[in-house]
């Protein structure tokens, strides 16, 4: 029987968060995945999209009963549609509770990893740390789209409109600025603040944007399109900005990628060499840095075992963050090798096998062949960085099936105010 259509507007009560940042909850028989509301709270919701038969998405557009852990929303550009802030209404510490939750949720019911395991790592006994500095005002890279008068501000959410209210998530003096001057209209802005302080803007050429269709497809159509090489402009600053981790430093293109918090890439040097010399029962003499890019867990890896690490290969597809490393590891001799192209083709050619190996993959995961491959070669440690809930817990599942253990998680809130949540694990034979 085709179920009927549903009511624009239900009233539910949610009990659980989701992956995505909404909270979860039943209505007409059918999950109900609810932007903006916080588990335990009763609310009107909006049905945004009807097109499942086991579940809905939906908006809280009136707040019945509030959860004490909401708060007026943080973010004037998120208040105003952008989708930059999606737990700016949630009190932050709570919003990190709500994180750990999800983590251990797909850890079990994705990754299929026993209770004891799970109950036993830092995620699960200390929960989601909160990097160093406040829970505003921590980005040093960020995008701004230009509006057709060339006025700067956030996308709005799974929408092609330009919010002008200005995000609190970008470092004082990022772009306080920027909406009293005028760029190329429908462009994008790269915007860094660099180590020393500094700020980079290089304007990217407008895309063609796909403005018909289903929001979710065309979003994510469009952020496709966003990602393919186009001409660039530099309007302030320089086409490089400087990085530093530890003694080194790193050349980054504007446009390249580097990590947004201003603390994490510190924060994760330390917590994978921690990883690796807690487990490592000897020097090593190899390591793969996968989905390197420039090098950063290469560069913590050679400090910390300078004595004995002879070669270090780092593997990416992105051109540019090659030659940044190979210009900071011009000093390091043949140590540090660079092969560029897809981890997954370039893997088998790497040579000696590894004692330790980093990954940190893109939000789609390293996948069964990565792993295998991994797996195949023997380390004594891994380390995987993982950014997307889901995907790094498939990936450990995938490890375990093939003969690891894992070891420790812990996870890192690497983005206050959204439901994004960074995560760290360590893998040994089991």
């Amino acid at each position: 029987m085709t179920p009927s259509p549903p009511a624009r507007r239900v009233e539910v009560a949610v009990d659980s968060p989701a992956n995505g940042g909404e909270a979860v909850g039943r209505a007409d028989g059918r999950v109900l995945f609810v932007r903006g509301a916080i588990p335990g709270e009763r609310v009107v919701a909006e049905i945004t999209d009807d097109r499942h038969d086991s579940y809905w998405r939906a908006e809280a557009v009136e707040i019945l009963d509030p959860s004490p852990h909401r708060i007026p929303v943080a973010c004037p550009a998120a208040a105003g549609g952008a989708g930059c802030c999606d737990l700016g209404h949630i009190e932050p510490g709570h919003a990190r509770d709500l994180k750990q939750a999800v983590l251990l949720d797909v850890l079990s019911r994705v990754g299929h990893l026993d209770e004891a395991t799970i109950a036993d790592t830092d995620l699960a006994t200390r929960g989601v740390d909160r990097l160093p500095g406040a829970d505003t005002g921590w980005r040093i890279r960020t995008r701004l789209a230009v509006d057709g008068r060339g006025r700067a501000g956030q996308r709005a959410f799974r929408g092609s409109a330009v919010i002008h209210d200005v995000c609190v998530q970008p470092a004082a003096g990022m772009v306080d600025d920027l909406a009293s001057r005028r760029f190329t209209p429908h462009a994008e802005l790269a915007v860094v603040l660099d180590a020393d302080g500094t700020r980079h803007i290089t304007e990217l050429a407008p895309i063609a944007e796909v403005r018909h269709g289903d929001p979710r497809r065309r979003a994510q159509q469009n952020r496709r399109r966003r990602s393919r090489p186009r001409a660039q402009v530099v309007v302030e600053g320089a086409e490089f900005a400087v990085h530093r981790v530890g003694g080194r430093s790193w050349n980054i293109p504007v446009t390249g990628f580097w990590q947004a918090h201003r603390a994490a890439p510190q924060t994760y040097a330390d917590t994978v060499v921690g990883f690796v010399g807690e487990h490592l029962d000897s020097a090593p003499r190899v390591a793969w840095d996968l989905y390197g890019g420039a090098g950063v867990f290469a560069g913590a890896l050679l400090d910390t075992f300078d004595t004995g690490l002879d070669e270090v290969h780092i593997v990416d597809s992105d051109a540019g963050a090659l030659a940044a490393a190979s210009e900071t590891f011009a000093d390091d001799g043949d140590r540090v090798v660079t092969h560029r192209g897809e981890v997954a083709a370039r893997i088998h050619a790497l040579g000696e096998a590894p004692d330790i190996v980093v990954l940190d993959p893109p939000r789609t995961g390293a996948g069964e062949r990565v792993v295998d491959a991994i797996t195949a070669a023997r380390p004594a440690v891994v380390v995987h960085v993982g950014c997307d809930a889901a995907r790094f817990a498939r990936d450990l599942g995938l490890f375990v099936r093939s003969g690891y253990r894992v070891a420790q998680v812990r996870g890192f809130d690497a983005f206050p105010l959204t439901h994004h949540v960074e995560a760290v694990a360590c893998l040994v034979p089991a």
